[in-house]
């Protein structure tokens, strides 16, 4: 009994903070003011090549990238919470192994990621916190 309210509290808490988050995280383009931070006009960039075929990369690409990088990035945390908050259901299922370490593994690599935002305490305080998340998903997956 007590190991299902754990279960059932562990997925409802990383459930609600990742669907919160994935919320805010359609606004960090204005929130990071992306627009200030890579500006429309500037030095040019290096062209983008790939193997037979060269892209010259102008600033707006770059912008454009990091604003589909983190919608894409919104969209995954907002489905991750929503399956978290619809765990109960589906935990029992032959493939419920399989997503939970899939849904580690994602936040094992953010975690891992976020040394690129900084090295300051609060980096390694998140950093941490993904980390733990993880840990939980992984640990049911195995348990």
């Amino acid at each position: 009994m007590g190991s299902d309210l754990v279960l059932t509290a562990g997925f409802f808490i990383c459930g609600t903070f990742t669907v919160v988050l994935g919320i805010v995280h359609f606004a960090m383009p204005w929130l990071l003011d992306f627009d200030g931070a890579i500006p429309a006009e500037g030095d040019s960039l290096r062209p983008l090549d790939l193997l037979v075929v060269t892209y010259q990369t102008k600033r707006l690409d770059v912008r454009g990238i990091a604003q589909i990088m983190n919608h894409a990035v919104s969209y995954i945390l907002v489905s991750i919470g929503i399956v978290d908050l619809l765990a109960s259901p589906w935990l029992g299922a032959w493939f419920a192994p399989y997503l939970l370490v899939w849904i580690a593994g994602w936040w094992f690599l953010r975690a891992a990621t976020q040394r690129h935002m900084g090295s300051r305490p609060g980096d390694w305080v998140v950093a941490a916190g993904f980390t733990l998340i993880g840990v939980f998903h992984f640990a049911v997956a195995v348990g």
